[in-house]
């Protein structure tokens, strides 16, 4: 730095390196093509900004990204190496007009510090034919890339023909190479968000023109800016009502645009029941009738609305959440096929039909996250399926315990907790009382009793599952990670297990982001 005769700043030596690194990451930040740097109004105004500076040509920005690639990628590699779990993917393929077409997979993982992780790994072109075993021959290329290919416990794809090919291959290239627990058992996850589209999708198809009236109205005002100044005069008359939202029109394609329509016509009602006072060209008004049938479409897509919202957010949640959110929709479909409405009936059927097609066997894996979570365990688990079947609900609690069990035993050498845990938690509290004098009283209890149920034969598994669930008042807002990390000394092996099950993605909305630049 160069001061003036005041003290004050007069110049700054520019490091080429450092202008070099903030071009590069501009460039990828804004998705810009590498030909931005050579744009002449850019190089203008920063010569105008400092003529010291140094512009670089689109090869050596293109060249500069893919250090910056490689050198992220060797970090990520070693954060992968530190863990002691495995990884959980997701992956997906995007044709793209032209049908060139391009393969994502994404990492999901829970780091040292007990965060849960979504690391892209690849994200390239993928050549034809797009068949099941050319897409398993690329996964398997990048695991190897990646040096995971011992190290996998679930992939999530969505429910595309091919995908069926491709995870059955998957699966055996992996067992193959002992790469799998349980023979790959839980290998394959279905994405949730495709199997809730086709489930109301099913649904919706009875529906006909029940909401014709509805979206006729909406088409109507929205086709004129004077048709909706008319409306905004109409509206002037009803100050209860909360304007702050406006009228949505649905598409065809999305169900959850559907569910968006009805519920902002339906704040709209007494509006749109006198517009015909100041507009006498408006011929669609719904009768009470329909507008009913519409309240209560509404409030039969509103847990599909509001569970879509929670698995595709940006950063989904662990596992632990999704169990009562299906069985929430379950219960719906059942008290729905008793509804009055003839129309609602016929949506619910069609609908329980698709639903129990694909969550059958799915809602195993569900069950193990909600088991982890311990303020629900199976004493929750047993209370849902009784609400559903009480005839059947004992053989659903038996057969998810067995192979909770059959799990677990892939995680402690004899399928109880050995001397070898044991050793492995002391170790840990040997690093942990190092800068202290000596170990916490408490922990010395929490171990004799462990050594307790060790020599009884007890598992880590028996003595998590007998502690009494914590209460809900108290832990809504538990984040079921941290419980973990405060209780891994006391659940080595089952904690390496929560690892693992409450990072599974239910959705591929992780790899699908990958191919939109959009928010």
């Amino acid at each position: 730095m160069i001061l003036d005769m005041h003290g004050k700043l007069k110049a700054k030596k520019k490091d080429q390196v450092v202008h070099r690194e903030l071009l590069s990451s501009l460039v990828i930040s804004h998705n810009f093509p590498y030909k931005f740097v050579e744009y002449p109004e850019l190089r203008t105004w920063i010569n105008y900004l400092c003529p010291d500076a140094i512009m670089i040509s689109r090869n050596t920005v293109k060249a500069d990204i893919g250090r910056m690639y490689m050198k992220e990628k060797i970090m990520l590699k070693e954060l992968i190496a530190s863990i002691p779990s495995r990884i959980c993917l997701t992956s997906d393929l995007w044709t793209s007009i032209n049908t060139e077409g391009f393969i994502s997979l994404t990492a999901h993982f829970v780091d040292p510090n007990w965060k849960l992780n979504t690391k892209l790994l690849k994200f390239c072109h993928m050549p034809p034919p797009h068949t099941g075993f050319e897409l398993s021959k690329k996964i398997n290329e990048f695991l190897q890339d990646w040096g995971l290919e011992k190290n996998v416990f679930s992939l999530t794809l969505d429910n595309a023909s091919t995908n069926n090919v491709l995870q059955n291959t998957l699966k055996r290239q992996l067992i193959l190479q002992n790469g799998l627990i349980c023979g790959g058992e839980f290998f394959h996850v279905r994405c949730c968000a495709h199997i809730l589209n086709l489930i109301v999708q099913e649904g919706l198809k009875v529906l006909g023109d029940a909401l014709g009236q509805i979206r006729n109205s909406i088409k109507y005002v929205r086709g004129l800016e004077s048709r909706m100044m008319k409306f905004k005069q109409c509206l002037e008359r009803f100050s209860d009502i909360d304007a702050s939202s406006g009228l949505c029109l649905d598409a065809s394609t999305r169900w959850n645009s559907t569910y968006l329509m009805i519920n902002s016509a339906l704040k709209y009602q007494r509006v749109f029941g006198s517009l015909h006072l100041v507009d006498e060209s408006y011929k669609y008004c719904p009768t009470e009738e329909e507008w009913e049938r519409a309240g209560k479409i509404c409030e039969f897509l509103l847990p599909f609305y509001e569970i879509t919202n929670l698995i595709s957010a940006t950063s989904y949640p662990t596992s632990n959440l999704y169990f009562l959110q299906v069985w929430k929709i379950q219960c719906l479909l059942m008290e729905n096929v008793k509804d009055e409405d003839v129309l609602i009936k016929n949506m619910a059927k069609l609908m329980i039909v698709k639903f129990e097609k694909y969550w059958d066997e799915y809602s195993i894996v569900l069950a193990f996250g909600a088991i982890l979570d311990p303020r629900m365990k199976l004493e929750t688990l047993g209370f849902c399926f009784e609400k559903i079947d009480s005839l059947t609900w004992e053989l659903k609690l038996e057969k998810i315990n067995e192979k909770l069990y059959k799990l677990f035993a892939e995680y402690s050498t004899k399928g109880f907790t050995t001397s070898s845990s044991v050793q492995k938690q002391r170790q840990g509290q040997s690093s942990f009382s190092s800068s202290m004098s000596k170990p916490s009283l408490f922990y010395e209890l929490k171990m004799r009793k462990l050594q307790v149920a060790n020599k009884a034969g007890r598992s880590q598994l028996d003595t998590y599952l007998d502690e009494p669930t914590l209460d809900f008042d108290y832990s809504e807002q538990m984040d079921v990670l941290d419980w973990w990390k405060n209780n891994s000394q006391r659940f080595s092996d089952l904690a390496l297990m929560a690892r693992d099950l409450l990072s599974i993605p239910i959705t591929t909305v992780a790899s699908e982001s990958a191919f939109s630049i959009g928010s």
